[in-house]
């Protein structure tokens, strides 16, 4: 049932191409509990809904890409169609275009999840700005030790000996 959802079961089927979180429709139709044909025809009869910055097409090579890395398809197994894949508004769209309760309530579970990594992508962004500030800081600490071990050295040296002798000196001429 869909409260067996969880958000860390949604987030790993949340992929990143083309500089965006996607998930893509064969992910999607298992959620919603249709077939990935009914899935992509319900859109393609609401296309208006979904523009390109809700949901695109894979290219030959991204679906190559995504199949090594994820394992899409059985070995022999070949992708008839290339994958839709759908942005988080383009998800957002599906519970209108699916219109029952499994998919208003799988599309809270993804919602829910889209924001939890959101929220996770921005701790780690303000974690990595933090860390480059110290870095910053260390760089500079450096600098000054570095200074400062360098007048320690210089005044651990030997005295240099003077060339002019100390005292009354007469000159012979």
């Amino acid at each position: 049932m869909p409260n067996s959802l969880s958000q860390e079961e949604i987030a790993s089927i949340i992929h990143f191409i083309r500089g965006k979180k996607i998930m893509l429709d064969k992910d999607l139709a298992g959620l919603y509990e249709v077939s990935t044909s009914v899935l992509n025809q319900a859109v393609k009869r609401n296309k208006e809904r979904f523009p390109k910055d809700f949901m695109f097409q894979l290219t030959k090579k991204e679906g190559k890409l995504l199949r090594s890395q994820f394992v899409i398809l059985k070995q022999g197994e070949h992708i008839k169609y290339l994958p839709y894949a759908f942005t988080e508004q383009g998800v957002a769209m599906l519970s209108g275009v699916l219109q029952s309760k499994r998919a208003i309530i799988v599309n809270v579970a993804i919602m829910r999840a889209f924001v939890k990594l959101r929220k996770t992508l921005s701790a780690h962004r303000e974690l990595a700005h933090k860390l480059n500030q110290l870095e910053h800081k260390i760089e500079k600490h450096d600098e000054e030790i570095q200074s400062i071990f360098k007048a320690i050295r210089q005044l651990m040296l030997p005295p240099e000996k003077s060339k002019s002798k100390i005292g009354f000196q007469i000159n012979s001429s």
